[in-house]
C-alpha cells in the first residue's frame, strides 16, 4: 500500500516568527493599552487580477492550515524579542504560552476568485488576528498567483499536456515546491519537481538533458544508450546539435534499430530551442512517414500562454508543453496584490463595522463581518455574479433577487431561476482545526470544473468581461453611512 507523506511546513522549520516586525510592535502596544483581547475581524482580499485577466484560482489554504496549526514561540524567539528592549514582560510571557484561538474562514482551493472579495477571514483577539497577517498574505498570494498563471497556460494549450519545469528558476526552494503544487492546482498535468511528488502525491516526470547527449561520442550513441536503458519510456531530446539534420534522423534510427525489434514504441521527442512551428511540422511529417504517428512531440524553452497560443494558431504540431521560468515566477506579472484589512471590532458582543477611506476608490474597504454568495443560473449552471453580504443575511433563491454595481448603482439586474453557494468555509473554530484539505489532484479537478462554470467571455486573455462582485443592499447602505459619517 502506497504511503503518502503529508508535507508540513513546520516539519523542519518553525515559521511562527515569519512576521513583519510591526505586527509585534502593535501586539505589544495592544497589551500596553489593555485591548489585546478585543475581538477584531480582518479580511484578506486582492484588488486586481494579474495580467489583465478575468479571474484568479484560489490556492494555498492547506499550507495556511499547517502554519496556523503549529504556532509556537520558542525560548530562542523570546530571548531574541527580549533583546530588543522594547517589549513588555507581560507580552513576552503571553507569547511563551501562546495558544491560537481565532476563528478562520477561507474560500476552498480551486475556486475561481475575484477582486475585493475576502479569500480569508479572521475573527479573534486582535493581538492574534493581527499577528498572522504576513503569513496569510505570503501563503495565499504566492500560490494563488502561480495557480492562476498555470490556469492561463493550460487553457492556451487547448487540452494538450502541460508539464511544470520551473524549479531551477523559482524564487528559492519554497517557490519551487509550492509553485509546483499551485501549478498542478491550476491545471498542469505533472511537474519536474521531485520533492513535490513526494510531499503532495502529484506526478513527477523527466527524461534527459543536453549533457546526456554531449557525454557520449556521438548523438546516435547517446540515443541508443537511452533507448536500451528505458525501452518502455523512451523520449529523446533532439536539439543538442541540429534538430532536422542529426537529432531527428538519429532518433528515428534508434527507434528502428533498438525499440522496434523489442516490440516497443517510442514515447516522444523533445525540442528545447529553435522555430517551434517550423520544426514541429517537419518532425511530425518525418515521424509519420517513418511509421511513428504515435510518437509525441514535446516542446520546452521559455514558454507562456501567449507563445503557446500563437504557435498552435500557426499550426505547430505539438502534443506536450514543458513550461518553466515564466510559469514558476509568473514572470509577466510576478506580484499578487493581496491585502489584509481590519473590517470590524466587537464591543460588549456587538459588531462595530470599520472602514478605511482613500482618495483611490479601489482602496476603500468593505466594512463588517461578511459572507460571499455566488449566484448560479439553474439552467446553464453558469456563475452570474458574487454578492458580498453581511454575516446575518441570507439570499433566498426561491425569490427574485436584484443585483447592482456597487459603484455605478444604476446598473441593475433582477435575476430569477438561480441557486446560491456560500463560498467561505470555516477552517478554524476558536483555534481548533475543523477542516480537511482535499488532495492536490482533487483540487485540480475541482478547479477545472468550477472554471468551466464561468462565461467564456470572462476567460479571455485580452479585455475579459468583468465578473461582478456586488454588495447586498444592506452592506452597500452600511458602507455609504460610514463614508458619510467620516466626511462630517
Amino acid at each position: 500500500m502506497e504511503t503518502l507523506i503529508k508535507f508540513d511546513v513546520q516539519n523542519e522549520r518553525n515559521l511562527t516568527m515569519l512576521v513583519d516586525f510591526y505586527e509585534l510592535t502593535m501586539a505589544n502596544g495592544y497589551f500596553n493599552k489593555g485591548v489585546e483581547n478585543r475581538i477584531a475581524y480582518f479580511d484578506m482580499y486582492f484588488r486586481r487580477v494579474p495580467d489583465g485577466g478575468g479571474y484568479c484560482i484560489m490556492a494555498g489554504v492547506e499550507q495556511l492550515v499547517q502554519y496556523l496549526s503549529n504556532l509556537k514561540f520558542t525560548s530562542s524567539d523570546i530571548d531574541y524579542l527580549r533583546s530588543k528592549n522594547i517589549f513588555s514582560e507581560e507580552f513576552l510571557e503571553y507569547l511563551a504560552d501562546f495558544n491560537f484561538c481565532c476563528d478562520v474562514w477561507a474560500i476552498p482551493e480551486g475556486n475561481p476568485v475575484f477582486p475585493n472579495e475576502p479569500l480569508v477571514l479572521v475573527k479573534g483577539p486582535v493581538v492574534q488576528a493581527q499577528f498572522v497577517e504576513t503569513m496569510i498574505l505570503l501563503t495565499i498570494n504566492h500560490q494563488t498567483l502561480i495557480a492562476t498563471k498555470a490556469n492561463r497556460i493550460c487553457r492556451a494549450a487547448e487540452g494538450k499536456t502541460v508539464m511544470e519545469f520551473g524549479s531551477r528558476r523559482a524564487q528559492g526552494y519554497d517557490g519551487a515546491i509550492y509553485g509546483a503544487r499551485a501549478s498542478i492546482i491550476g491545471g498542469c498535468d505533472s511537474t519536474a519537481c521531485t520533492i513535490a511528488d513526494k510531499y503532495f502525491n502529484v506526478p513527477a516526470v523527466g527524461t534527459m538533458a543536453h549533457s546526456w547527449v554531449q557525454l557520449f561520442d556521438t548523438e546516435y550513441e547517446s540515443f541508443k544508450a537511452w533507448a536500451e536503458t528505458y525501452p518502455d519510456n523512451c523520449s529523446l531530446l533532439i536539439d543538442t546539435y541540429n534538430v532536422l539534420k542529426s537529432g531527428l534522423p538519429n532518433a528515428i534510427k534508434v527507434f528502428d534499430e533498438v525499440l522496434k525489434p523489442l516490440g516497443k514504441r517510442p514515447k516522444g521527442i523533445r525540442i528545447d530551442s529553435g522555430d517551434i512551428t517550423y520544426l514541429t511540422k517537419k518532425c511530425r511529417k518525418a515521424l509519420d512517414e517513418a511509421g511513428y504517428p504515435d510518437c509525441k512531440i514535446i516542446i520546452s524553452n521559455s514558454l507562456d500562454e501567449h507563445i503557446i497560443r500563437d504557435v498552435l494558431n500557426q499550426g505547430a504540431c505539438i502534443d506536450s508543453f514543458g513550461v518553466g521560468e515564466r510559469l514558476i515566477t509568473a514572470k509577466s506579472e510576478p506580484v499578487f496584490g493581496g491585502v489584509y484589512k481590519l473590517v470590524a471590532v466587537e464591543k460588549e458582543n456587538v459588531i462595530i463595522p470599520k472602514i478605511k477611506i482613500s482618495e483611490n476608490n479601489e482602496k476603500i474597504t468593505n466594512p463588517g463581518f461578511k459572507k460571499i454568495y455566488r449566484l448560479f443560473d439553474k439552467d446553464t449552471n453558469v456563475a452570474i455574479a458574487d454578492v458580498l453580504a453581511l454575516s446575518d443575511e441570507v439570499i433566498d433563491d426561491s425569490k427574485e433577487y436584484e443585483i447592482f454595481d456597487p459603484i455605478h448603482t444604476w446598473k441593475r439586474k433582477k435575476i430569477t431561476n438561480f441557486y446560491v453557494k456560500d463560498l467561505l468555509v470555516k477552517i478554524f473554530d476558536k483555534g481548533k482545526l475543523v477542516y480537511t484539505s482535499p488532495s492536490v489532484l482533487e483540487i485540480k479537478e475541482f478547479a477545472k470544473a468550477e472554471t468551466n462554470k464561468l462565461w467564456p467571455e470572462i476567460l479571455r486573455f485580452e479585455n475579459p468581461h468583468t465578473y461582478y462582485v456586488d454588495l447586498s443592499t444592506k452592506l452597500w447602505s452600511l458602507k455609504q453611512k460610514l463614508l458619510l459619517n467620516q466626511s462630517k
